[in-house]
């Protein structure tokens, strides 16, 4: 795990469109945090900041202290790599410090799912379900999870290649979830007794909360554009029938859109007014002002 200086910046957000961003610096390391990860996927903090990552292929969560010092605190059983698949988003719950949950999103052979697993600081406990049946395929899985400042748990879903999974309300595919800790529905959720936030999704892969606890989205295009939204309970952001801005009555334009080549996002964090978004396929970081 590196820590890489080397950024684009936008400006900011309701004005920011593909042809906003500046010259890319040449990435360079800043410091070396970790090494010896295989596919690192996830990662959330405890209270005493150690990380915990997750790693996609092996299915082991690797906890790293302050120090640098890796090791294993356990492997998900039943964690089915493919692709794109496998153990991918991490999350602590707040408010917890001798002995938290740890939450983690993973592909097992039928389905994405959802368990949470306590930590007493040495070893992972056994899974316990919160949530399951999100379609599942080799691609667009979506898979990250994060309580929000309302202390409900966030998932995002991909369309699990599936385009109607999007839109269909029945299907958990090609959405932003919200549910309690214990994985029900979260009351004020649109639709009572759902845990759809939101919808019209293709592969939402980063989220993240501003100093306002407004809620931002990267998410993967198609072939046209990648998108960075402003997530709000009950909205359609467009696919499958639109990828970036369409003025399309009935489908909210993303804030900021990109080039597949320039972005093809991942993890998006907040700190010092800016969304932060790092581009896989553009190997870059993108600093958003908000």
């Amino acid at each position: 795990m590196l820590v890489v200086v080397g950024l684009v910046s936008c400006s900011s957000a309701d004005e920011s469109g593909a042809d906003d961003q500046t010259s890319a610096t040449t990435p360079t390391v800043e410091a070396t945090v970790a090494e010896g990860l295989t596919s690192p996927w996830g990662i959330a903090f405890l209270p005493d900041d150690t990380a915990l990552v997750s790693e996609r292929d092996t299915a082991m969560i690797k906890a790293i202290d302050p120090a640098g010092r890796v090791r294993t605190v356990g492997t998900v059983p039943g964690v089915n790599p493919s692709s794109e698949g496998g153990l991918l988003g991490l999350a602590v719950a707040p408010g917890q410090r001798a002995r938290a949950w740890i939450y983690a999103y993973y592909s097992s052979a039928d389905d994405n799912r959802v368990v949470r697993m306590s930590y007493d600081g040495d070893r992972l406990g056994d899974p316990q379900p919160v949530l399951d049946g999100i379609p599942m395929s080799d691609f667009h899985n979506g898979g990250r999870v994060a309580f929000g400042p309302d202390g409900m748990l966030y998932v995002t879903t991909g369309d699990a290649t599936e385009r109607g999974n999007a839109t269909d309300p029945d299907s958990l595919g090609g959405k932003i979830l919200r549910v309690t800790p214990e994985g029900e529905p979260a009351p004020g959720n649109p639709t009572a007794g759902s845990p759809v936030w939101t919808s019209g999704h293709r592969n939402v892969q980063g989220i993240a909360w501003d100093d306002e606890d407004r809620l931002w989205a990267s998410e993967f295009g198609q072939d046209t554009w990648d998108e960075l939204n402003v997530i709000e309970p009950g909205n359609d952001y467009g696919w499958p029938d639109v990828e970036g801005r369409a003025d399309k009555q009935g489908v909210v334009d993303p804030q900021v859109q990109w080039s597949p080549e320039d972005a093809s996002p991942s993890g998006v964090a907040f700190a010092n007014g800016a969304v932060w978004m790092a581009g896989l396929r553009g190997a870059r970081l993108w600093r958003i002002e908000v």
